[in-house]
């Protein structure tokens, strides 16, 4: 298979994890004898520092004529005093809308042996398997009227509307619906229907959604307890569809079961090309000093082998590389723990770091033909 991979490393760790990703591909690449081209171009701060805008046309461009998109973070302190419309972050509202991308996916689950990562105790998130299917182009965030306003009396107004169409949300609960055939065959839809228009008619749609698929169980949970519910039993859930900002609030906080918010992948879908990237953001704290965990990156390149291309072996591959990779007690600084050796995101500090997930990868392919 032939494949022209996006690479839009972004800012902070972004250019620090892409390359990781990037190895592990190749080595993909090397045993299954798959061909991916790899065009790289600038999306974020780094694009506003050279051209002035987070999303130029020509890595918009690029996007829409490549077969999928491996994204790294955008943002940072440099850039929050831009205006609001030329911040990075908006690249990724932009790409996402201009792509078509209404669902996103973020896996949240804890491998056995960062179990004691987690600040939850080892009974209440060990075996924890999550979906969080986030509908990703609607909501509040592209809502309108929208936009900060002056009143008369001189105070200023800020306005943000939560919209949601029959059809948007039809769409992202049949692919909730589909995920959960292939795992345990729940699904919670998450609303405020209780005191939300918008959420009642989400809800009312969801059942109707679900009378396509009779071997999926639906059930219903308000947000807020479903916040309470992540951190008190989160193996009650399975897949979980949400709107866009109780998807963004509720996957950050299933990330943070697992440890670290830098083991999580995410693939955002719904249209021709598919966006992949890690949740974390471009964290500038860490930036530049070879500590930045690539996991969640490399992970993302996986779900791009399966939701992309259809390379299921592929993916599973890498996700076995990963697992082994801590059972060998690698560890970068955010999921250390006692026993483990702490290494960093490339070969510059150590003779065997976290880069091992790219590198010695590689090797494991090799050794298995």
């Amino acid at each position: 298979m032939k494949a022209k991979i996006a690479v839009l490393a972004g800012d902070g760790v972004g250019r620090e994890i892409m390359p990781e990703a990037v190895k592990v591909l190749q080595a993909i690449g090397e045993k299954y004898q798959h061909s991916f081209e790899f065009v790289s171009a600038d999306i974020g701060g780094q694009a506003i520092d050279k051209v002035g805008v987070p999303l130029p046309q020509e890595t918009l461009a690029l996007a829409k004529q490549s077969d999928a998109v491996l994204l790294g973070a955008v943002g940072g302190p440099k850039w929050e005093g831009l205006e609001y419309s030329l911040r990075p972050e908006r690249a990724l509202l932009g790409i996402r809308e201009a792509l078509g991308l209404y669902a996103n996916l973020r896996p949240a689950k804890v491998y056995p042996n960062l179990v004691d990562a987690s600040t939850l105790k080892r009974e209440v998130i060990d075996g924890i398997d999550i979906l969080v299917v986030r509908e990703l182009t609607g909501g509040i965030y592209f809502g309108k009227p929208k936009g900060i306003e002056k009143l008369p009396n001189g105070e200023e107004r800020g306005v943000n509307t939560e919209v949601y169409t029959t059809e948007e949300i039809r769409r992202i609960g049949k692919v909730a619906f589909e995920a959960a055939r292939k795992r345990r065959k729940k699904v919670t839809s998450v609303d405020k229907a209780n005191v939300l228009e918008s959420s009642e008619l989400w809800r009312r749609v969801m059942i109707d959604v679900q009378k396509s698929y009779p071997d999926v169980e639906l059930h219903h949970i308000y947000v807020d307890n479903a916040a309470m519910q992540l951190v008190r039993n989160p193996r009650q859930f399975d897949v979980m569809v949400c709107n866009n900002i109780f998807g963004d609030i509720l996957s950050d906080e299933a990330a943070m079961l697992t440890g670290s918010i830098g083991m999580l992948p995410s693939a955002s879908i719904g249209a021709k090309v598919g966006l992949f990237e890690p949740i974390h953001g471009s964290a500038p704290d860490i930036a530049g000093k070879n500590i930045a965990n690539p996991i969640a990156t490399i992970a993302s390149a996986g779900m791009m082998l399966a939701y992309a291309f259809q390379l299921d072996k592929e993916a599973e591959a890498i996700e076995q590389a990963i697992v082994k990779t801590l059972d060998m007690g690698y560890r970068t600084k955010d999921i250390q723990s006692p026993g483990t050796r702490v290494v960093g995101t490339d070969r510059k500090s150590t003779r065997l770091n976290s880069s091992h997930l790219g590198i010695s990868y590689a090797v494991f392919c090799l050794k298995k033909k």
